[in-house]
């Protein structure tokens, strides 16, 4: 779904804007009330235990209402699953697992598929039924893919259709699975092999002849055991399995949900990977708990169509989703040449909302309806993004929160209040985290502690990583940032990415590419470090995707050499300018080929180092 190897790309589609005159927004102003707290009663929120105890309730409260939405042909519709047939299917799998193939709740079972129903299933299967779920990304090469199910030592492997020629490969070679389950497949049992659909036809007829009261869901989960094993992606070092337990991820749903209000009236589209823990515990169990709906988005080229015919409440998403978002509206609204009367609408809706009146909605409705006309809430997590970017989504009636947390928190550490939001923060610590820092002053920079009950339980099979992370009860998040007086966290930059100047200066990569970003000519940018021989020192580099489009505007002719020349004039005018001495960018590298990147589109600084020292 997030392709690393394919450049990112995101079109968007928009109409010609219109929008009414500042003069007419008094006519809004008439249709709508002022807001009142007691607009709508409010779902209590519910701390469960564990997954299962959650499950249970979630399914037979909103049994007719729909869990997922997902096309299963691109020329149709989207289907309508409900929280009863999604109990059904979990039902029926879970007795498979457990009474056929002799799957036992110490065993691991991989799941590698893009996102779809199956996945869903199949990931809520393993926390009811007690098995230890393994999600991997499906982007992984083979040989990564016959690691990690080396490492773990699976019994089974669900996957996808798509992933069928890479697990081909590698069967021989696996020495611990006993069972390969292809997704949507009808096949029975032939050796290893079995489909899902058989799996699932023959446990509807098991369940349906079994009393409630003996099903698998009468045993007991433990909430501090090890129950999901979840690979890192291995950006700044070789990857680490993450053992996560039951508690972590209802505290993480909890401690989301304390801050921001989600209810079975609304919808997500899954638009990032599902065997990220992000997408998996905050688009998937986090909606889940309170019985609302998840679409699965059909591809980065069909969001927009999907947001229109999903008509999504809330949206997960990464900066460099929201900053596509951003321009390319922005980009529309300056070809209808509306950008003067759309800065007037914004200064004068914010005016209005100070005094509790909001049109917002109303005024932008052309904005809202493009977006499927019920968007109220974006989340942006895992990267850092410009604060400009976020108040603009404020700024048109969007609310605009932030996330921060690790694989290793499960991974929400802080998320911003909805009541109160600070654009430019990543939030609060939830209800169940305490975070702090090392620095002495308290209102410095420092490295981010984090103890918290959605902290992992530990490395797998790594216990002196563990022990070198998790000291005196806090976990070093190797992120680097400051805490206001209010409690909100601020992200400055990543300890591993800093560059050290050999007189003890620090340099924050995210600080100086947010400042690129602001240049048209620059696609994508990494921002690293490299020693100075000559002046024995570290200076500060900067690898660049070009953006041709744009250069192009200027030279219909450019080439390799001008977007250099141009791109570097914009760099030293406005950027170094703006920079301490040590901070200025000495060396421009222009790429011509996508960086490497996780799935959830963050460059592997690791990898694209380790790239250049093997070309020397």
């Amino acid at each position: 779904m997030l392709n690393d190897k394919k450049r990112f790309k995101f079109k968007l589609k928009f109409p010609k804007f219109k929008f009414k005159s500042v003069e007419k927004i008094d006519e809004n102003i008439e249709e709508i009330p002022l807001k009142k707290d007691t607009e709508k009663e409010k779902v209590e929120l519910i701390h469960f235990k564990t997954i299962k105890e959650m499950f249970e309730h979630v399914t037979m409260t909103y049994s007719d209402k729909v869990a997922i939405l997902q096309k299963f042909d691109h020329k149709g519709e989207f289907k309508e699953i409900t929280y009863r047939d999604f109990r059904r299917d979990v039902l029926s799998l879970g007795t498979m697992l457990l009474n056929e193939l002799k799957i036992s709740r110490e065993d691991k079972v991989v799941i590698i598929s893009e996102n779809t129903y199956d996945w869903y299933v199949s990931y809520i299967t393993m926390l009811v039924t007690g098995i230890i779920a393994v999600p991997v990304d499906k982007e992984l090469p083979e040989d990564e893919i016959y690691n990690v199910v080396s490492r773990c030592e699976a019994r089974a492997i669900i996957y996808s259709s798509k992933k069928k020629d890479a697990i081909e490969k590698i069967k021989d070679k696996l020495k611990s699975v006993d069972y390969y389950i292809e997704m949507y497949s009808e096949d029975g049992i032939k050796e290893k092999d079995v489909g899902f659909n058989y799996l699932l036809n023959e446990g509807y007829r098991k369940i349906d002849n079994v009393p409630s009261k003996k099903t698998f869901l009468q045993n007991n989960i433990n909430e501090d055991e090890f129950k999901v094993l979840i690979f890192t992606s291995g950006t700044t070092s070789s990857s680490k399995g993450v053992m996560i337990c039951n508690r972590n991820l209802v505290d993480n749903i909890y401690g989301a949900l304390s801050y921001a209000y989600m209810d079975y009236n609304d919808r997500l589209l899954s638009i990032l990977p599902l065997h990220h823990t992000y997408e998996s515990t905050i688009g998937f169990l986090m909606p889940f708990s309170r019985g609302a709906s998840v679409a699965v988005c059909e591809g980065l080229k069909y969001i927009v169509p999907n947001i229109q015919e999903t008509k999504p409440t809330i949206m997960l998403t990464v900066p460099l989703l929201v900053e596509n978002l951003y321009k390319k509206i922005n980009a529309n609204i300056k070809k209808s040449k509306k950008e003067a009367l759309v800065n007037s609408m914004i200064h004068v809706t914010n005016a209005l909302k100070t005094v509790n009146i909001d049109i917002k909605k109303k005024v932008f409705a052309e904005i809202h309806e493009s977006l499927g006309g019920r968007l109220r809430i974006l989340v942006s997590a895992a990267a850092p993004i410009d604060s400009k970017i976020g108040k603009w989504i404020e700024d048109i009636g969007i609310e605009f929160l932030q996330g921060y947390g690790l694989t290793e928190t499960a991974p929400i550490a802080a998320f911003t209040p909805e009541a109160k939001p600070k654009v430019g923060s990543v939030g609060k610590a939830v209800v169940c985290a305490e975070i702090k820092t090392d620095a002495e002053d308290e209102k410095s920079e420092g490295e981010l502690l984090i103890k918290s009950t959605t902290l992992m339980l530990g490395y797998y099979k790594m216990e002196e990583e563990t022990k070198n992370t998790i000291i005196d009860g806090y976990f070093h998040s190797g992120d680097i940032g400051y805490i206001d007086d209010e409690g909100y966290i601020y992200i400055t930059g990543r300890q591993k990415n800093v560059i050290v100047t050999r007189n003890g200066k620090n340099v924050y990569p995210e600080e100086l590419e947010l400042m690129l970003g602001k240049i048209p000519y620059i696609k994508e940018c990494m921002v690293y470090g490299y020693e100075d021989e000559e002046k024995d020192d570290w200076k500060v580099a900067v690898k660049v995707i070009p953006n041709y489009d744009e250069i192009k505007k200027v030279n219909k002719d450019a080439d390799e050499s001008t977007a250099y020349d141009l791109i570097w004039k914009e760099i030293k005018e406005k950027v170094n300018k703006k920079l301490v001495s040590y901070k200025a960018i000495k060396r421009l590298e222009i790429k011509n080929d996508a960086f490497e990147k996780t799935t959830t589109m963050k460059i592997k600084r690791f990898a694209e180092l380790k790239k250049d020292k093997m070309k020397k």
